[in-house]
C-alpha cells in the first residue's frame, strides 16, 4: 500500500522564516553583490498556477545604464503554495526547492538567462 506523501502546514510567517534561512545560507559571493533588491513571498502567482516557483521583476545588472537613486528595488518573489507542492510533504525538498529557486532568481539579477541556467544545471 502506498501513501499520499503528508503534506507540510507552513503558514506565510514560518515559510518566510525558511526563506531568511535558506538566503543566509547562500555564499557571501552571490549576495554581496544585490544592490537594490528585497525578497518577498507571496502564496502563489497572479494566475494561481503552481507552475512559477519564483520570479525576479527587474532591470538584469547586465542590462543596467544610469541607474542610481530614486529607482524602485527589484523584487525576487518566492511562490509558497508552488514551492510547498513541489516538495512534495518534505521539508529537506522544501529547503533545497527555496534555495535552487533563490539561486536561479538571483543569476537573474545578473543577467544570467534561463538557457544558461539550464546548461548550469539550475532550472
Amino acid at each position: 500500500m502506498t501513501s499520499e506523501p503528508a503534506e507540510l502546514d507552513l503558514d506565510e510567517a514560518a515559510f518566510e522564516r525558511l526563506v531568511v534561512e535558506e538566503l543566509d545560507a547562500l555564499p557571501d559571493e552571490m549576495v554581496e553583490g544585490l544592490d537594490n533588491v528585497v525578497f518577498v513571498t507571496e502564496a502563489r502567482p497572479e494566475d494561481g498556477s503552481l507552475d512559477l516557483l519564483g520570479l525576479y521583476e527587474g532591470v538584469a545588472l547586465t542590462d543596467r545604464g544610469q541607474y542610481g537613486f530614486g529607482e524602485l528595488p527589484d523584487r525576487i518573489i518566492l511562490y509558497r503554495e508552488p514551492l510547498l507542492a513541489a516538495a512534495e510533504g518534505d521539508l529537506e525538498e522544501l529547503q533545497e526547492q527555496i534555495h535552487i529557486t533563490l539561486v536561479h532568481e538571483i543569476a537573474h539579477f545578473y543577467g544570467i538567462d534561463d538557457d544558461e541556467l539550464h546548461r548550469l544545471g539550475w532550472a
